[in-house]
């Protein structure tokens, strides 16, 4: 890591990357944006804009399981989180049920049981900073879940992309073409519950919905191809990682809600290209 960060040092001679804890964060939104960017454009075509916020909230639960005895917290976070991601896909394919009601009573649900074990006993405050994240306190063997998640992605993505975007068009033409859609469909929510369940302890329980919708609303507005919408996504998401990182610094404020608002600046300034 030394030669990297003397790297970046004759790369990046700013002031705000000349301590070790700025540049693991660099690193970690160079690793985390493009995940998002990435995911979130199934998440909006496919009008799952809460789902991910469901599966945020559901991070507490994955946390209390941790502290009421599981060894690993983050092995806990992501085996509920996955778990949690499948029930709400079982129940929107076997329920009448409007796909955002039944997201909005796993939410609630998850988010009212992590409170209730957090919260005992007055204990909370030390879990509290999970709510709006802290990127700055990651280290270098986060970087390595986190480049592991990144990479995992890529790879279920080159699989994942075609028959998510058939389906997402057209689910009955997707059938008839051979395409399991709803497996396609759960393999896609435990992707996204893992991004989100490794990502959450930098990005927070309040702006992880934002990171992954934002940036896909933003490209979706000027984007011509399905190609082009997904990597303008993630073009949008890095730019605003790293120009929301050097905001916070000299700001001396919040790095995530920093790169939340550079997303919604993109996203409200490509708005009136949406017609042309």
């Amino acid at each position: 890591m030394n030669g990297l960060y003397a790297l970046m040092d004759t790369l990046l001679p700013f002031e705000w990357l000349h301590y070790t804890f700025m540049k693991n964060a660099l690193l970690a939104i160079i690793l985390i944006t493009p995940l998002f960017g990435m995911l979130g454009t199934m998440a909006v075509d496919n009008k799952m804009a809460f789902f991910s916020d469901a599966l945020g909230h559901s991070a507490l639960t994955g946390i209390a399981i941790g502290v009421l005895g599981w060894q690993s917290q983050m092995g806990a976070m992501l085996l509920f989180g996955i778990l949690w991601a499948v029930l709400i896909t079982f129940v929107k394919h076997h329920s009448k049920m409007s796909a955002d009601t039944i997201i909005s009573v796993f939410s609630s649900t998850s988010i009212a049981l992590g409170l209730v074990v957090l919260s005992r006993g007055g204990a909370f405050a030390k879990y509290s900073s999970v709510l709006v994240g802290d990127v700055l306190s990651i280290t270098q063997g986060d970087l390595a879940a986190l480049l592991a998640a990144l990479l995992g992605t890529i790879i279920c993505w080159v699989f994942l992309f075609n028959p998510l975007l058939i389906t997402s068009v057209n689910a009955p033409l997707a059938q008839s073409r051979g395409i399991r859609s709803k497996m396609t469909e759960y393999a896609f929510t435990m992707l996204v519950a893992v991004a989100v369940m490794v990502s959450i302890r930098w990005v927070g329980v309040m702006l992880i919905n934002s990171l992954l919708i934002l940036p896909a609303a933003a490209s979706r507005n000027v984007a011509r191809s399905a190609a082009g919408y997904m990597r303008t996504s993630v073009i949008i998401a890095l730019c605003c990682g790293v120009v929301g990182l050097a905001m916070s610094y000299y700001l001396n404020t919040s790095a995530g809600a920093a790169i939340v608002l550079c997303c919604a600046a993109v996203y409200f300034v490509t708005l009136p290209m949406r017609r042309k």
